[in-house]
């Protein structure tokens, strides 16, 4: 059976991927006071980003009718 990568690249990838993750876990922790100050009320604006985005697939759908 031929694979699409050999054992060493699949190698690579998980190890990248697991140090890739790691450090971006120790990064966000490292931050996490400032994320709680700088992105506090981030919730209101993706509402108003879902709120836009269905009115306006609303509206399209409505007047194709």
């Amino acid at each position: 059976m031929s694979s699409l990568f050999s054992e060493g690249q699949l190698i690579f990838a998980a190890f990248f991927a697991i140090v890739f993750i790691g450090l971006m876990i120790w990064s966000y922790r490292k931050d996490i006071k400032l994320h709680k100050y700088y992105y506090k009320n981030v919730w209101i604006v993706a509402l108003g980003i879902f709120i836009v985005v269905t009115l306006f697939a609303v509206l399209t759908f409505w007047l194709h009718k």
